[in-house]
């Protein structure tokens, strides 16, 4: 990584943290709408979305075999959180995504909400290109597959 990007990253990400704590942490934060609910079911679907984008990295891990190069068409294997595969070229963003819109909703803090935009667009850009270079790269590339957002993106 260009020591240029980890400047940008890190003001990316500690910006963002900071901008989210203060509004989580301020006296006049109020607790979301629908209480105990919304806070655990947010944080659910925060846990599945990183237990899905940990299942994605180590099933990427996997499909090159150790020492070499060689690059294969990314399949689900036989972890049920990487059967994302069959519908989006980049399921650990969408993974990402699911994680942070579910730390939005529990938080219901709308600086979470614009980290979550933010990181979305930016993660919609490279799960596309990379869905444009799988299938220049792999003539027998699964045709109904999306980069990011099942059936539609």
């Amino acid at each position: 990584m260009p020591i240029s990007n980890l400047f940008k990253n890190c003001s990316y990400y500690w910006g963002f943290a900071a901008f989210i704590s203060y509004f989580i942490n301020h006296p006049l934060y109020t607790v979301p709408t629908f209480g105990d609910k919304q806070i655990f079911g947010g944080l659910a679907g925060f846990i599945i979305g990183e237990l899905g984008n940990f299942s994605v990295h180590v099933a990427f891990r996997n499909m090159r075999p150790a020492g070499t190069r060689t690059r294969k068409i990314p399949v689900p294997d036989s972890n049920p959180l990487t059967q994302l595969f069959n519908l989006v070229s980049c399921p650990n963003y969408t993974y990402e995504v699911i994680a942070w819109i579910s730390f939005s909703v529990m938080t219901q803090c709308l600086p979470a909400a614009l980290f979550t935009t933010c990181g979305f667009y930016q993660m919609a850009v490279w799960a596309l290109g990379k869905h444009r270079n799988y299938k220049k790269e792999f003539k027998d590339y699964p045709r109904s597959r999306r980069g990011i957002v099942p059936f539609l993106l």
